[in-house]
């Protein structure tokens, strides 16, 4: 299986948000720990300073002291660290042309490096950690009715933008993927994205994924998809999961995992290059169904009200119906139970989009 990682999270705008744990909200892991960041700004100041003193040391000639007159080293580590906190009491000063073109030119960059230094750290380890905290609490409690896409590779990028494409808000979406290259591709859809393992526990119920509404599973490979199909079903057995197997012999794993739908790229691959054989129209139609942006599309809906007792050739979306799905069993339309409608029916049927009424269908 995968490697899990620590659990990370980030976002760019306010509303661009991952959900957090109920309890305690998650942290963005970084590359090193906190303590060693803060080392590594800290020690970049100290050497920044330890320049100045140096070349403050190698030019004292140029400094006066007006209290005694002599410029010891403890006088330079003090100019020093006055000068670099402009501070500037006025008791040790460049008097030299050479020592004041240093304090120009070499000095106040270094004074504002520092200052930058010590200014981002407070920004970075006090108000952006608190205030991401507070924000992914506050946010993870409104989370319901999403979709959670798990594994944000070819399969899944492409799901996502045709979620999008087919009208679903971008903020009812959250990516999980452990590749922060890949979520921020995600992120300037606009989706909800989160750095993590999709395998733990943790991770999941982070995204609330008791309250989604769907659950796209990709992970680019059968093993791990798999996997994350038994810890989603474990956590949320209602909610309906889709996943990617490019094995035929992990399809029945995956079904027997939790999966309700299970797609097979491999072999849908397949179908479109054998219909290509038989028709030179076959697949591009396919293709048109498959994608929103097409002149056709596929839908599925339950009956409506007033289309019980009605034939899936009468359907009120103006569709042409193909099957039905009642009990658990699917019915073509040729079949005598598709003549008349009952409620709790799945629909399948094709639609035309905007660019099919507008242009006509001429499949």
């Amino acid at each position: 299986m995968a490697k899990r990682e620590t659990d990370r999270i980030f976002t760019a705008k306010p509303d661009k948000v991952v959900a957090a744990s109920k309890f305690k909200p998650l942290r963005r892991a970084v590359k090193i720990p906190v303590w060693g960041d803060l080392g590594i700004r800290i020690g970049l100041a100290l050497f920044l300073i330890f320049i100045v003193v140096m070349i403050h040391w190698f030019d004292r000639d140029g400094l006066v002291d007006s209290v005694d007159g002599e410029v010891s080293f403890l006088d330079i580590v003090y100019f020093t660290m006055i000068s670099i906190t402009t501070t500037g009491f006025g008791d040790i000063a460049p008097v030299t042309d050479s020592a004041r073109l240093i304090e120009a030119v070499i000095v106040t960059p270094i004074r504002f490096a520092v200052f930058f230094i010590f200014v981002g750290t407070a920004y970075n380890f006090i108000i952006k950690r608190s205030w991401e905290k507070w924000r992914m609490a506050r946010i993870q409690e409104k989370l319901s009715g999403h979709v959670v896409v798990l594994g944000y590779g070819i399969s899944g990028s492409q799901s996502v933008e045709e979620l999008i494409e087919r009208g679903t808000d971008a903020r009812k979406i959250v990516v999980v993927d452990p590749s922060e290259e890949r979520l921020t591709a995600a992120e300037k859809l606009g989706v909800n994205v989160m750095a993590a393992d999709a395998t733990r526990d943790e991770t999941l119920k982070a995204v609330r994924i008791q309250e989604a509404q769907t659950v796209l599973v990709s992970a680019g490979r059968d093993d791990t998809s798999i996997l994350i199909v038994l810890t989603v079903r474990h956590l949320a057995p209602k909610v309906p999961i889709s996943v990617v197997v490019r094995a035929d012999d992990n399809e029945l794993l995956a079904r027997q995992a939790g999966a309700n739908n299970v797609i097979n790229p491999v072999r849908f691959t397949g179908l479109l290059l054998a219909g290509s054989a038989k028709g030179a129209h076959i697949a591009e139609y396919l293709s048109d169904l498959a994608s929103v942006t097409g002149r056709v599309q596929l839908v599925e809906r339950v009956v409506k009200e007033e289309e019980c007792g009605s034939s899936i050739a009468e359907l009120s979306s103006g569709g042409r119906g193909l099957r039905i799905y009642r009990n658990g069993r699917a019915i073509g339309y040729w079949e005598e139970e598709c003549q008349s409608l009952q409620p709790g029916d799945v629909i399948v049927e094709i639609v035309a989009t905007e660019n099919g009424t507008t242009q006509g269908d001429g499949h």
